[in-house]
């Protein structure tokens, strides 16, 4: 036994350095998936290291420079007011028409009245204007041209009745008067006229036949609405109406007149001034005028057609009155 104690000893020496070379032996597998149960726990499994993700990168894009024409910002542009026109009025003998009535002016275009606008004139004949803006082509196509006599508020935005002077262009001028149609439609060159003194409403013989005075032979063209006559005598106290009337062969508005006698007057235009008596042959005139309708005053209108001075030419004796239509107003319209 002693004799092979080298030899164990030996062998001995060859196993401890077959297991230090093969390493610590484990039990076999179980034909499981589970690990064979070890008495010291196993060690955790070495944590998989997460790679951190690198931060999302924008994709930085080039601009695309694309070159476009914009047009500048335009400032705003006005509206260019519509030109005007200029209508340009002249007369002559236009009369002051007092605080209630004024003049206005008309464009007939295609039969319609277009108004260019009011004006007054002062006592001394001057107009307030005479220019006024019109559209051009209402200007350019007027046929002709009117000036009437409104009143004052104006409750109706159309032309008046009293149409007083009217003229057609012809180019660019207009010659306005009273004898266009569209105005009185008379010039009343042709108008003659006569009275006498008498006092046939008197039934006394201590009154005088100079103190009464009637229109007996007019011979007048009937008027257009807005018109009307009226007989005065112009004294130096001022003009005494003798009454109104559109008919010349017939009595006027007041008939034999306030201050007449008891007796009725004649069927003519006139009047009887015995109560207060006047003596008419002492500087009075008298005049036939054509007066607008309604009034504008209670003084005789511009249009004064027959004139004469009152003389003694005895009871009933017949006096000639002149014709003093040349005088009446007259204008021009200018485009």
């Amino acid at each position: 036994m002693m004799q092979n104690k080298p030899y164990l000893i030996g062998l001995v020496f060859l196993v401890i350095l077959a297991i230090a070379a093969c390493g610590t032996p484990t039990a076999p597998q179980a034909m499981t998936d589970k690990p064979a149960a070890t008495d010291q726990p196993s060690p955790a499994p070495a944590a998989t290291a997460v790679p951190t993700p690198e931060p999302a990168v924008e994709p930085t894009i080039a601009p695309t420079t694309v070159e476009q024409t914009v047009a500048p910002t335009a400032e705003p542009t006005a509206v260019p007011e519509p030109e005007a026109a200029y209508l340009t009025l002249t007369f002559s003998g236009l009369a002051f028409l007092g605080p209630n009535f004024v003049y206005e002016g008309w464009l007939i275009v295609d039969d319609t009245p277009v108004s260019t606008g009011v004006f007054t004139v002062d006592k001394q004949g001057m107009p307030s204007e005479t220019t006024f803006a019109i559209d051009p082509e209402t200007l350019a196509q007027a046929t002709t041209f009117v000036l009437t006599i409104e009143p004052v508020p104006d409750p109706d935005a159309a032309p008046s009745a009293g149409h007083y002077l009217a003229g057609d262009f012809d180019g660019r001028d207009a010659v306005l008067t009273v004898a266009h149609p569209d105005a009185l439609g008379d010039d009343f060159l042709s108008v003659t006229g006569t009275f006498l003194l008498g006092i046939p409403t008197s039934d006394s013989p201590n009154d005088s036949y100079r103190s009464g005075i009637w229109f007996t032979g007019l011979n007048l063209p009937a008027l257009p609405a807005g018109w009307i006559y009226e007989g005065w005598v112009v004294g130096a106290e001022g003009p005494l109406s003798t009454g109104r009337f559109t008919d010349a062969k017939s009595a006027d508005s007041d008939g034999a007149g306030p201050t007449s006698g008891p007796k009725a007057g004649p069927a003519f235009p006139g009047q009887d001034y015995i109560d207060p008596p006047m003596d008419l042959t002492l500087g009075y005139t008298a005049v036939i005028s054509i007066e607008p309708d309604p009034d504008d005053s209670p003084a005789p209108f511009a249009l004064k057609l027959l004139v004469g001075e009152i003389v003694d030419a005895g009871d009933h004796g017949t006096q000639t009155m002149d014709n003093d239509a040349a005088s009446f107003p007259t204008g021009t319209a200018a485009r």
